[in-house]
């Protein structure tokens, strides 16, 4: 009875993080959702995805000029992803 009570506890932590897991939404449906609002500050040319050191996804802004007004805007986080920010100069299409 010990052992089960034990093993059932040591789970414990990992069933409470699946339920976060299933809600959680992909980058992509991040990105997709806060796009717009990204884009409409000053000098952001542009939001993407990206990785960070570690490998994890990241969303990526990037800004026509440093801009430090913009950057102060901008979150470290857009849920739960965090956010990197580069200064990519303008992008034009071609």
């Amino acid at each position: 009875m010990k052992a089960l009570l034990i093993t059932l506890l040591c789970l414990l932590p990992l069933t409470a993080n699946c339920s976060n897991t299933a809600t959680m939404k992909t980058i992509s449906e991040v990105k997709r959702a806060h796009e717009a609002a990204l884009l409409a500050l000053p000098d952001v040319a542009s939001v993407g995805i990206g990785q960070d050191g570690n490998g994890r996804p990241t969303i990526v802004v990037g800004l026509a000029r440093d801009n430090a007004r913009t950057k102060t805007l901008l979150p470290d986080q857009i849920e739960d992803y965090p956010v990197i920010v580069k200064i990519t100069g303008e992008i034009r299409a071609q």
